[in-house]
């Protein structure tokens, strides 16, 4: 029988219409273990849904973009029980259950990763992507300036969306720094950078398709799913499995909320500028995980632990958070304005800066281009995780995933540190 996120569908669907009609009678309270009930309905069935349907689960962003899509849509024309309205803005507002979402994945990434990997990448590999994100932004600024787009515009809403490796582990957290730092409403911000970033997930793949093709016609620039050219390996050594217990991954919950309150104390007393600049919490959250890794300050079964935990939200939360973005965030009349010719050549200008900066710095550093275009630009111009398996799945390497998985976690934490900074600059 299948199953649906783990249970037999006869079960889900005997309390999922439970709830929903409860939801449409006004009963369920205004409380969290309501938007457990209600966003967890909602999320799996949909997530489930998108999962399942052919084209859109591989290039459309699947079931996260299918959720919050319909749940969007549901909202926009009346068809949603206010009750369960109600109850998603007292999750993701009142609850304020999207900071423990993004500190667990922040927090769990970064702990998560080889700290011999983290330190040896961050010489090598975390350049090359530096250099893609350079690349996106003059490719990006470019086509701002075609289309009489302020450069600034461009970076903030184009730019840092796209290269943020993802929505629930980017745009979504992206948007919170937003507001946390330029005191704006998060929602016009969200509805344009998650329409914009699933019409980069599509380019990302076409770009991915484009570079195995020209792999074939000048085989010197590839090193058919090598990345490191012989002599310059960078260790990506496979990091013992332990058998977590409970404690490892309540210790690893408890972590996440000491790093958060350190990173709030940090900002808001001990260091809240730098040269005059504000440095928001996420920020020192992003700097004291990756510190605590590279120094190797927390246990392995700690780290794992954490880990754990981010895998659950990024697998498992992610179908229930964007049910509340799509509810609570999203203006689609915001949605449908991104939907034109000329964003579609932004879109394409900055994926390309991207695959050529990333390219062409991997090239100068011991790295075959056309794999380091893919792994530095493409994995990080795409939906996350599900992204990263449909670029290296159409660019035939599914072998790069592990240096996909370093652009999508290290390489979206760098991109929420940068616009901590330029959201500053906005007004």
């Amino acid at each position: 029988m299948r199953k649906l996120y783990g249970m037999e569908w006869p079960i889900f669907t005997f309390f999922a219409v439970v709830i929903l009609l409860s939801g449409w009678m006004g009963v369920i309270p205004n409380q969290l273990i309501g938007g457990i009930a209600v966003l967890f309905t909602l999320g799996i069935a949909l997530g489930e849904l998108g999962e399942r349907i052919p084209i859109w689960n591989k290039y459309c962003g699947g079931g996260a973009i299918l959720t919050f899509l319909v749940c969007g849509v549901l909202v926009y024309f009346d068809i949603m029980p206010q009750n369960i309205i109600d109850i998603s803005k007292g999750w993701m507002n009142e609850y304020s259950f999207l900071n423990v979402f993004i500190a667990i994945l922040i927090v769990g990434s970064l702990l998560g990763i080889d700290r011999t990997l983290l330190m040896k990448s961050s010489a090598v590999f975390i350049p090359t992507i530096l250099a893609g994100i350079i690349g996106s932004g003059i490719f990006g600024v470019i086509g701002g300036l075609i289309f009489n787009i302020e450069p600034i515009e461009i970076l903030t809403a184009y730019v840092l969306p796209i290269m943020g490796g993802g929505a629930g582990a980017g745009a979504i957290p992206m948007a919170q720094v937003y507001a946390d730092v330029t005191g704006a409403d998060a929602s016009g911000y969200l509805s344009f950078s998650l329409a914009i970033l699933a019409v980069a997930n599509i380019v990302a793949v076409g770009f991915a398709v484009a570079l195995n093709i020209v792999a074939n016609f000048w085989p010197k620039l590839s090193g058919n799913g090598e990345l490191v050219k012989k002599g310059k390996k960078v260790e990506t050594r496979e990091k013992e499995k332990l058998n977590l217990t409970m404690d490892d991954i309540a210790a690893g919950i408890f972590l996440t909320a000491g790093f958060f309150v350190l990173a709030q104390l940090v900002s808001k007393e001990i260091l809240p500028s730098v040269f005059g600049v504000a440095i928001p919490n996420f920020a020192y959250l992003i700097i004291f995980a990756t510190l605590a890794n590279i120094f190797n300050l927390i246990p392995e079964n700690l780290k794992q632990g954490a880990q754990k935990c981010q895998q659950f939200c990024s697998n498992k939360l992610v179908w229930i958070q964007m049910a509340g973005v799509g509810i609570t965030l999203i203006d689609f009349d915001e949605m449908l304005s991104v939907l034109s010719f000329n964003n579609l050549i932004i879109v394409i200008l900055i994926i390309l800066g991207a695959v050529l900066g990333s390219g062409w710095f991997g090239h100068l550093v011991g790295f075959f281009a056309i794999e380091s275009s893919i792994t530095a630009g493409l994995c990080m111009a795409n939906m996350g995780g599900a992204g990263d398996l449909a670029v290296l799945g159409a660019a035939k390497r599914m072998d790069l995933m592990s240096y996909a998985q370093i652009s999508s976690r290290i390489g979206g934490a760098i991109i929420l540190l940068i616009g901590s900074i330029i959201f500053q600059f906005i007004g």
